[in-house]
């Protein structure tokens, strides 16, 4: 178990995921700069699988280099462009090379990039793939033949709790826990009194207890970007007030930094939220500035334990 899974495990300390750029071709040192700009902020980054349907270089290369370059992957696999065979293959190819976390998604429609006549597969669905995971993690493929050589393997999952109706993501959480994730980073949302009615239901149920949840900020420039988020991204909400906010502020690059901050403030405060995850639009120092700011990850290790456990 490495420290990612045990950190998982233990939640000794506010966990702190982020996504990890994706890429269009480059070499090792293309990636190692950016693996620089994460360490020693973050426990692990989220190496996506064809985001929003474009194709970019695939999950399972980056997820190896990452690792090679010692950072924690977190290797996401979609439904959309592979059936179950490819998946488990990738799965397996990935593990070879010490890569053992994983997340599973079902993956946007291929109608929201830019090859809209790419053929669909979703062979299985999210919770599906979580349950063919955790099969590989006991050292099966799903047909029943054994892996010679297994590692047991950290599972997670999404949800999005911005989704109505609010009850059915709650149980869709608990059906993702049920079939072997054990972490669950949640979509983007600015309306807080969802994403607190969401944790709510996850501790009357006992996905907080089973799982540890990460939900979402994005560290963004301009109100443009929540403008295209709103009505561009399926799944994603931005209130008008939280555009105004930006739109009108002296300073909006500023502004988009405190949204961001107010709102990894506001989810570490609930009670069952096990940490955050980070989308980074900016691309500049602002990840190491949020967390040494909210004092978080590897770097404050020591005294992000004591804060969360004061604002929980």
């Amino acid at each position: 178990m490495g420290a990612f899974d045990e950190l998982v495990v233990s939640r000794e300390r506010p966990i702190v995921t982020a996504e990890f750029p994706s890429m269009d071709g480059g070499d090792l040192d293309t990636v190692a700069e950016a693996v620089d700009r994460f360490q020693p902020y973050v426990d692990a980054v989220n190496i996506t699988d064809n985001p929003a349907a474009h194709a970019h270089a695939s999950n399972v290369s980056m997820a190896i280099a990452v690792k090679q370059l010692g950072l924690e992957p977190i290797m996401q696999v979609v439904c959309r462009d592979k059936n179950r065979l490819a998946i488990q293959a990738d799965v397996v190819g990935a593990q070879m090379h010490g890569v053992t976390s994983f997340c599973a998604l079902t993956g946007d429609d291929v109608t929201a990039g830019d090859e809209p006549e790419a053929r669909r597969v979703f062979d299985i669905d999210g919770p599906q793939l979580v349950s063919i995971m955790r099969t590989l993690s006991d050292g099966t493929y799903l047909s029943g033949r054994s892996l010679k050589h297994h590692r047991e393997l950290l599972i997670g999952a999404v949800e999005n709790p911005f989704a109505p109706p609010a009850h059915v993501r709650v149980r869709r959480a608990r059906m993702k826990v049920d079939s072997g994730a054990r972490f669950l980073q949640l979509q983007i949302g600015y309306e807080r009194e969802k994403l607190e009615a969401f944790v709510e239901g996850c501790g009357d149920n006992g996905v907080c207890r089973d799982a540890a949840i990460l939900p979402t900020v994005i560290l963004t420039k301009s109100a443009g970007a929540l403008r295209f988020m709103d009505s561009s991204v399926p799944g994603i909400h931005v209130p008008g007030d939280v555009i105004d906010r930006i739109a009108s502020a002296s300073d909006p690059l500023e502004e988009s930094y405190q949204l961001a901050r107010e709102q990894a403030a506001h989810a570490l405060s609930l009670p069952g939220i096990a940490g955050i995850h980070i989308t980074d639009f900016r691309h500049d120092d602002s990840v190491h500035r949020l967390v040494h700011d909210l004092r978080l990850g590897p770097a404050f290790s020591s005294e992000a334990g004591t804060t969360h456990t004061q604002t929980a």
